[in-house]
């Protein structure tokens, strides 16, 4: 999954920056944004406004599934399977839960990032355990790779009976982000006009930009602006 993700990102990058110097069109085709180093966050950053144009990638049913698909949060076929089986408007009608799902929680973690979470916090996080308690997963022995140290594996799965399955990885991964990451980490972009967030996981957590490649960038170009006209002469 990694090394997927990665490559997505790269691939952001060349767009984001062909895009800021007017060289491609923004559109549905751009790879969504994984740079926050933690899938819960990503999830909040499928809206974002990159060089001052909005996007959101949950804006209907297609878009969604492909958020999912860039994910790797649902096996494809399922995706297929549910686009098929999905009556007129469904997905669309999903993809509006999603977005204020995502919404919902983007003002929690807006309202706790910096600081770790406190055991009174759970109360708020209500929504989102009962949107897990939805999931219809089980356990099921599988056969182990060719050369693995035995022959069968324990492997999580889960049924797809709904289309409002598919929200149920997307609160895994928030809830991983609640529990696994340390709040006084998370941190939102330092980019005046950006709405990215990221769990900082640097040495020193120094991390202020979504990425170099983009508000870094900008924010060094921004100061040696500033440097030269400080250099001109007074008229």
């Amino acid at each position: 999954m990694e090394v997927i993700l990665v490559d997505v990102t790269c691939q952001v990058n060349l767009r984001w920056l062909l895009f800021s110097q007017g060289e491609t069109p923004m559109n549905h085709a751009m790879p969504a944004f994984f740079l926050a180093d933690s899938l819960g966050l990503d999830f909040l950053n499928s809206v974002a406004t990159p060089a001052d144009t909005p996007i959101d990638w949950l804006e209907d049913g297609e878009g969604l599934l492909g958020w999912l698909h860039q994910a790797r949060l649902v096996p494809e076929d399922v995706l297929g399977s549910i686009r098929e089986r999905a009556i007129p408007g469904e997905l669309d009608r999903l993809a509006a839960q999603a977005r204020a799902l995502r919404e919902w929680f983007r003002a929690f973690v807006r309202e706790h990032k910096g600081h770790p979470l406190r055991e009174e916090d759970l109360m708020a996080l209500e929504p989102l355990n009962e949107l897990l308690r939805r999931d219809e997963g089980y356990y099921e022995i599988v056969a182990q790779q060719p050369g693995a140290s035995s022959a069968f594996t324990l492997a999580a799965t889960r049924r797809w009976n709904s289309p409002e399955t598919l929200l149920v990885p997307i609160a895994e991964a928030m809830a991983r982000l609640v529990c696994d990451e340390d709040f006084s980490h998370v941190k939102a972009c330092e980019g005046p006009s950006c709405t990215l967030l990221f769990a900082d996981h640097t040495r020193g957590h120094a991390r202020r930009w979504c990425s170099m490649a983009f508000c870094g960038n900008r924010a060094k170009q921004a100061a040696h602006r500033l440097r030269l006209k400080a250099q001109l002469p007074e008229a």
